[in-house]
């Protein structure tokens, strides 16, 4: 199966990148790549010896009309007849979009390059029918919105929302890939016909562009975006992919004094914040007592003691934890807590809390643990 000879056309775009790295990375090791800067002569070889095609080539934002019916219509007549010529008859799997059914010229050429693969006696045809795709290595200003807007605020460029109300279908990228693998390695088991996508998203333009200004939000205010759902995290991980690659790092705030140092990591409104901080031998930390938020204390260098006195009973409750032992102290509310370096090196210390800190409203009242 691994050893299978596949064609992509179209490999060097959008889908055909993420296809043919997955493949890779499923051992295939026979993939010839086709795209513009090939040879007809490269194609017939091609033809001649693969085994399955993706058919993936095609043009969606021509300068001219004409060039969606070249581009989308008359190579997939040329890859057809290429492969009869050669006595070929392995499947084919082909790329196509939902549009096929508008009547628009992008939608036309791809109906009208369905029917050639419906007409011809000798590929099995697969059509998948996608809707707007979005992930990773997809073209701004050419593939998706989605890619448009990530670059943009990837790079401090506007957000243009024309129709805020606009509502967007979306497949993910993975699960066409996934989709693609699956009619690929079992091909006995589909029927030559249309397919479509099983998972898809829905949102409207304008909460998509707030979404991903908040992603771009997220280096000044430390506030992470919600990542509830599935198309949250997904649009999350492909804003990332668009960060120049000078900028993927960023400094946090470093609050210092002569106990160590402190710095915010992440904030979040459902998740709370987690900070870090360094201390130094023999300085105590803390000494205050919450209502509401809760702690966890998890040191990751260094020796530590964490007290905590119950603020009705007096009751105090002492840990001795070590970086070499990973170990979390979970700090409930109604005890006034510290921890104090006991070590003879610099203790690092990893913190949650389940709150973020309100100046406002900080729930933080000072009290020694120690009588």
């Amino acid at each position: 199966m691994k050893n299978k000879k596949i064609l992509i056309t179209g490999a060097n775009g959008f889908v055909g990148k993420n296809l043919t790295a997955t493949l890779l990375q499923k051992g295939y090791t026979n993939i010839y790549i086709y795209d513009r800067q090939s040879t007809y002569e490269e194609l017939e070889k091609y033809c001649s010896e693969c085994e399955f095609v993706f058919h993936l080539a095609g043009v969606n934002r021509p300068k001219d009309a004409k060039e969606f019916y070249e581009g989308n219509t008359n190579f997939s007549k040329i890859l057809l007849d290429t492969l009869a010529k050669n006595g070929n008859k392995c499947p084919v799997l082909v790329s196509s979009s939902i549009q096929a059914l508008l009547d628009n010229d992008y939608g036309k050429s791809k109906k009208m390059g369905e029917e050639l693969f419906f007409s011809n006696n000798n590929n099995p045809a697969f059509i998948v029918r996608l809707y707007g795709i979005f992930g990773k290595w997809s073209k701004p200003n050419y593939n998706t919105v989605v890619a448009t807007f990530c670059y943009n605020m990837a790079h401090g460029l506007p957000l243009v929302v024309n129709d805020p109300d606009k509502e967007l279908t979306l497949c993910y990228i993975d699960d066409v890939i996934s989709k693609f693998v699956d009619i690929l390695e079992n091909t006995g088991d589909y029927n030559p016909g249309f397919f479509e996508i099983d998972t898809i998203h829905k949102i409207t333009l304008g909460k998509l562009a707030k979404k991903i200004e908040e992603f771009g939000k997220n280096r000044e205010t430390l506030v992470m975006p919600n990542l509830n759902s599935l198309l949250d995290q997904r649009l999350y991980g492909m804003y990332l992919s668009y960060l120049d690659k000078d900028n993927f790092s960023y400094k946090l705030k470093k609050n210092e004094d002569n106990r160590g140092w402190l710095s915010e990591f992440i904030r979040s409104e459902s998740f709370g914040q987690i900070f870090i901080s360094t201390t130094k031998p023999g300085i105590t930390r803390g000494d205050h007592w919450h209502h509401t938020k809760v702690e966890k204390f998890f040191v990751i260098k260094g020796k530590a003691e964490i007290s905590l006195r119950h603020m009705i009973t007096n009751e105090i409750i002492r840990y001795l934890v070590d970086g070499n032992e990973p170990t979390v102290v979970d700090i409930p509310v109604g005890y006034t807590h510290n921890i104090k370096n006991i070590g003879e090196n610099e203790l690092i210390c990893l913190f949650w809390s389940s709150q973020m800190f309100d100046t406002e409203n900080p729930d933080t009242y000072y009290t020694k643990v120690d009588l």
